[in-house]
């Protein structure tokens, strides 16, 4: 007998090709069966919505208790019907251990992390207070960062930094340097995080390997990806080609609909879409991941393209293929969600509004094979 079973469902996998109306059974952590007239212990009724693989996070602080940003991931996780989420820094080598033994650990859903280069991650960022970790030196701990990646093989998925005016001061491209050291001898890709210049756009994207992440990639005026003339700058267009990845990161402060339009416009769609969640947006302006992806939907995206920048794509960036798929074998995650119709105010970052007829909602989660439940549910698990 199934444990699980979401029934009557749009099953919708764009990367896999599927998309069929049907049932979906999970046994023990694992994908059971997809087929008609599953049974199990547990059914939930899926009939209207969309079941798609489990939504990933790429960009998100959920060190919850451990510094000022994190939110709670179960509560987090129900409110964007994504059972995976990708820790951005939160933690650095010094406290790392804490992070992993008290939330990742015994949470619910699935928290990968990409460790800071900085001792203690984004350790003073907060209403009252921010301290940009990287602006510093002192605190850049490559060397610990290393041995900390090695010691947790199996959460740590890539190495964080932050450059930029607020984050790193005056110091400019010479924290990347530290980050590049432990990316080269941990093998890890990086995620790098970019605000007001120095470093300008160009410079850091021209620094990025292929699989490191750029992300805030389509962030406001000063330092966007779109130069003075209109067009999509020159050394954006090369990383894409040499494989870096773009991810959205929307955030407090790092997403316009400017931006996006030009680059939309120019044919440059984000790899990724991720929320940047942490508690200075999580009541607007990012609010959640289906939030963000209800932007691109509107901005001319299609469904199946906004599905994929929240499975195939960020999997494929965290090496984790495995974790985009609804199919049997699979790891035990499934999002429900739901299209909307009705008009919705939609705002960026730099206050900027729009109107959309639709939306996307969360109605559930699926991990390791356990239904979590949806929005608004305060059960514990």
């Amino acid at each position: 007998m199934n444990d699980l079973v979401l029934k009557g469902g749009r099953l919708f996998d764009p990367a896999g090709g599927l998309d069929r109306t049907g049932d979906i059974a999970f046994a023990g952590n694992k994908i059971a069966a997809i087929g008609e007239g599953l049974q199990g212990r547990q059914v939930i009724d899926a009939a209207g919505l969309i079941v798609s693989p489990g939504m990933i996070d790429l960009h998100t602080h959920v060190y919850w208790g451990g510094n000022a940003l994190g939110v709670d991931p179960l509560s987090y996780a129900r409110k964007s019907a994504c059972p995976t989420l990708i820790d951005t820094g939160s933690a650095g080598p010094g406290n790392y251990a804490g992070f992993a033994a008290h939330v990742i650990a015994p949470a619910p859903v699935r928290i990968l992390a990409y460790l800071h280069v900085s001792f203690a991650g984004v350790f003073a960022w907060s209403r009252e207070v921010m301290v940009g970790e990287s602006q510093d030196m002192r605190l850049m701990a490559p060397k610990a960062a290393a041995r900390v990646a090695a010691e947790h093989p199996d959460t740590v998925i890539g190495i964080k930094i932050r450059l930029g005016r607020r984050t790193s001061g005056q110091n400019g491209m010479g924290v990347f340097a530290h980050a590049l050291d432990v990316a080269e001898r941990t093998g890890l890709p990086i995620m790098a995080h970019i605000d007001e210049p120095p470093p300008s756009y160009a410079e850091l994207v021209s620094a990025l390997r292929p699989g490191d992440v750029l992300t805030h990639c389509f962030r406001p005026f000063p330092n966007t990806p779109v130069g003075p003339n209109g067009r999509v700058r020159a050394a954006v267009l090369e990383a894409r080609e040499r494989g870096v990845v773009f991810d959205i990161g929307h955030g407090q402060g790092s997403f316009a609909f400017e931006t996006a339009r030009a680059m939309l416009d120019q044919g440059f769609a984000p790899d990724v879409i991720s929320s940047d969640i942490h508690t200075l947006c999580l009541d607007g302006p990012a609010h959640d991941l289906v939030t963000t992806m209800t932007k691109f939907l509107h901005l001319g995206m299609s469904l199946p393209d906004v599905v994929r920048a929240v499975t195939a794509t960020p999997a494929a960036a965290l090496r984790r293929p495995d974790l985009a798929r609804l199919a049997p074998g699979a790891p035990g995650d499934a999002s429900l969600i739901a299209i909307e119709e009705g008009p919705v105010v939609l705002e960026d970052t730099t206050g900027a509004t729009l109107t959309a007829e639709r939306r996307i909602a969360a109605r559930g989660v699926v991990c390791h094979g356990r239904y979590l439940g949806g929005p608004g549910d305060t059960d514990e698990i």
